[in-house]
């Protein structure tokens, strides 16, 4: 055999457990966070810590205080979380380094990305799979709004270990210009 086999006892098997009962959801850390359309919860179940950034429109994909407090606290190429969002919720257009893959678990999400000028999308329901490869300003929202007081919840895969996400020009511009962040130097 080529794999080197390990033996893992059942107290460090634990650590690598996440039960949904425990999962703590966080719903600030992100310069959108505040934003009426944009409230949502997200959970860091298995992953990352928030990468190195230089402006408030870089940040860790599922925010800072998210990022800090992972389920399962591995760095293996990888993070899985949820997010828990309200009909007519969903973050503004960001970006990735890294590849972003969305399925729905509950509810029907519309999954957008710019391209040439004009706004493209998916609508997705339970176990649909979207993938967005790195460099493609993207956002999601619920769309069940005939269910107005029920939130869904949306996994989501983000590839390596310290990725980065930063809104688009026009989400931060958008958020500057209603005082949701303040107008950075030299702007």
């Amino acid at each position: 055999m080529s794999i080197p086999t390990i033996r893992v006892t059942r107290e460090e098997m634990r650590k690598r457990v996440a039960l949904f009962s425990e999962l703590k959801g966080f719903d600030g850390g992100l310069p959108d966070s505040t934003y009426p359309s944009a409230k949502r919860t997200l959970y860091n179940i298995l992953g990352f810590q928030p990468p190195e950034a230089d402006n408030h429109g870089v940040t860790s994909p599922l925010g800072d205080d998210a990022a800090k407090n992972a389920a399962i606290k591995v760095n293996e190429g990888f993070n899985l979380g949820f997010v828990e969002a309200a009909p007519g919720k969903g973050p503004m257009m960001h970006n990735h380094d890294t590849n972003e893959t969305f399925m729905p678990f509950s509810g029907r999400w519309r999954c957008s990305w710019e391209v040439d000028g004009r706004t493209e999308s998916f609508e997705l329901g339970p176990r649909d799979t979207i993938s967005f490869p790195p460099g493609v300003n993207r956002r999601f929202e619920n769309i069940t709004h005939e269910e107005p007081d029920t939130t869904h919840w949306l996994l989501v895969i983000v590839s390596g270990n310290a990725p980065k996400a930063e809104f688009s020009s026009g989400s931060m511009q958008e958020l500057r210009d209603k005082g949701y962040v303040k107008e950075e130097a030299g702007q």
